[in-house]
């Protein structure tokens, strides 16, 4: 019979999802999901006014097609900025008090910011940003770890109509300045040094290599802690005025550009709206994560990830308290985050499932030396989380009364596509379904709605938080999204229903694995070779092969020492759990997986590295030392 999690009784009664549904007089969370994606106007006109998004001017209507689906704008008529969501609106009452954000350093030093002083700093450098002549629409980088000048500097420059463009402060020379070229920034905001897993790393070098010959970089602004040479942040920020008027902006002016990695060498800038960047965290964070004004909401992630913009706006947005950290939480030991846990009390912890597995893998010791009892939700995103470790999460970090929230959509969505709410049973690592107001299916090659198939993720209708396009690439946008389908939007990722109608993600449908011409998700086969107690994580190609067209091919780091016959025994586990047909051909051990800052394992990397073929833009890799680990590991084998 198959497992479920079932919702505890006070936490579907006290759910903010609960709370609407009895105020529309519906009777349960799937007749809300329902409504929302059948009455689709009636639903993303009535959000903002659920999520207190406060508007200069309100909307006539709700969304334009004139242009096309690819298009679409939303709010027509209507006057907003997010910054003022996230700060004025809270002015004079009771949030003004509250906790905006905690921030602890990779030392242990913390610093928490009030509304109240988040809103006078915000106001500051955004009065200096515009005495500089900062103009609506020109872009500002920020090559910075998680700070809390990171917080101000994002939110200054959406007040005054720029456009912030956080760039992963883990990128080398090149990386950063294929992002300030493409972006076009003329100031750029940074920090001298940054500290990562004891490491001091000197950003401010690197940013100067990067922009060497870029004659419209005016201005390198450093948040200084050694004492560096250049513009301090601290004298700029002081320039400015106590208060600077935010820019009443159309809803769909340009919020933020982030970039995301191709499979090319060039990164995609994908521009997300002032309206998209408010309504769909809001959104999410509400209903989904559940999160109320006593909540510490924490996601751990970093600025130059969408989940860093989605946690500051949408908590932000709300009201609410959320904590973010500089530096790795597993250092400088394997309890770091465990014990911020305990000290304030997190009540809402995300990650990915690369972060989950390496908590999996330092055991359950280092969470229960700590009182982690006030988790009440989880979540995850970043990648598909195999069902072991989703047990192993629910068990020892939510001791089966904190739900799973496993969510996934894209930097392109700026939220999710596919997520459960808090009130639902859960089968393990699910994504229940869709979002709220999102339309979204699983397609076969056809086009033809599928189900207990793997499919394609798509979405059928546009949604306010969808990016504006790629940054001066609008082709390469309808490239990559609509173009498959016609008036369809195709996300990238494989999607399967089960016959209960739960949603499963897959990966990325250009990870897909073609053995004799079927068809195998790496995830499926990650699954089982994950449930192995000497495994900490694997990755799964299809290699080229003379017979089936492509071979499975796993790369696995194992916990401990190795004993004899492992890989013979992995590979009879997937044999007999998928079939002899998907019987990994090749099994490799290596040090580590290349994966992402957000924890996405590159497994177009590793098949580069096994073809012998160029391996394209890897500017986002957190450990590129692992590639050479996975060469040594084919070359001995």
């Amino acid at each position: 019979m198959e497992e479920f999690w079932h919702p505890p009784q006070e936490l579907v009664e006290n759910s903010n999802v609960m709370r609407v549904v009895r105020e529309l007089g519906l009777e349960s969370y799937e007749d809300l999901l329902r409504r929302s994606i059948e009455d689709h106007e009636w639903f993303w006109g009535w959000l903002p006014d659920l999520l207190g998004i406060e508007w200069f001017r309100p909307f006539d209507k709700v969304v334009d097609y004139s242009e096309g689906v690819e298009w679409a704008k939303w709010y027509i008529g209507g006057l907003i900025n997010a910054t003022y969501n996230v700060l004025d609106k809270h002015m004079g009452s009771e949030v003004e008090r509250r906790t905006a954000f905690i921030w602890q350093g990779e030392d242990g030093s913390v610093v928490e910011y009030s509304y109240r002083r988040l809103y006078s700093e915000v106001n500051r450098l955004a009065s200096a940003l515009k005495r500089r002549g900062v103009e609506r629409g020109e872009t500002i980088a920020m090559y910075m770890p998680m700070m809390p000048e990171t917080v101000v500097i994002l939110l200054a420059a959406m007040r005054i109509g720029a456009v912030p463009t956080p760039i992963f402060s883990g990128f080398g020379r090149e990386a950063v300045r294929t992002r300030v070229e493409d972006a076009h920034s003329r100031l750029i905001f940074t920090t001298d040094v940054s500290y990562r897993r004891g490491r001091r790393i000197d950003l401010l070098s690197t940013l100067r290599d990067a922009v060497k010959g870029l004659d419209y970089v005016e201005d390198i602004i450093i948040v200084k802690r050694a004492g560096s040479d250049g513009t301090d942040y601290r004298d700029f920020i002081g320039e400015g005025g106590s208060y600077q008027r935010p820019e009443e902006l159309d809803p769909n002016h340009p919020a933020l550009l982030l970039y995301s990695s191709g499979t090319t060498g060039k990164p995609k800038g994908i521009v997300i709206s002032h309206i998209g960047a408010l309504i769909q965290p809001s959104k999410e964070i509400y209903f989904n994560l559940d999160l109320k004004p006593e909540d510490l909401f924490m996601w751990i992630t970093d600025i130059g990830w969408m989940m860093g913009p989605w946690q500051i706006i949408g908590v932000g947005n709300l009201g609410g308290t959320h904590a973010i950290m500089e530096g790795a939480p597993d250092y400088p030991g394997p309890d770091r985050i465990w014990r911020f846990v305990a000290e304030h009390r997190v009540t809402i912890l995300g990650g990915s499932a690369t972060l989950f597995r390496m908590f999996k893998k330092y055991g359950r010791s280092y969470v229960e030396m700590h009182d982690t009892s006030s988790i009440r939700i989880l979540g995850n995103t970043g990648e598909p989380i195999d069902e072991d470790t989703w047990r192993w999460v629910m068990e020892v970090i939510g001791r089966w009364r904190a739900p799973m929230i496993n969510l996934s959509g894209g930097t392109e969505i700026f939220g999710c596509l596919v997520l459960p709410s808090p009130t639902v049973p859960l089968k393990p690592s699910t994504v229940y379904g869709p979002g709220l107001g999102m339309d979204v299916d699983v397609f076969n090659d056809e086009g033809r709605p599928v189900r207990e198939e793997v499919g394609y993720l798509v979405c059928k209708t546009p949604v306010p938080s969808m990016t504006r396009g790629f940054w001066r690439d609008p082709e390469r946008y309808l490239k990559t999204y609509w173009s498959r389908w016609e008036g369809i939007w195709y996300h990238g990722d494989w999607a399967y229903i089960d016959g209960d109608g739960y949603w499963f993600l897959l990966g990325r449908a250009d990870d897909v694995i073609k053995i004799a011409g079927k068809r195998l998700g790496p995830a499926e086969v990650e699954t089982i070779l994950n449930s192995h107690p000497m495994v900490a994580e694997s990755a799964c190609i299809g290699a080229p092969d003379p017979f089936k067209g492509e071979k499975l091919v796993c790369f696995v780091k194992t916990v401990g020492e190795r004993g004899p016959g492992l890989i013979d025994e992995l590979r009879d586990m997937v044999g007999e759990r998928l079939g002899k047909p998907f019987r990994p051909e090749e099994i490799y051990i290596v040090p580590d997986l290349p994966r992402t800052r957000s924890g996405k394992i590159m497994r177009r990397v590793l098949r580069a590295i096994y073809t012998d073929s160029p391996v394209g833009d890897i500017s986002t890799l957190e450990n590129p030392e692992a590639l050479e680990g996975v060469r040594e590991a084919l070359r001995h084998a």
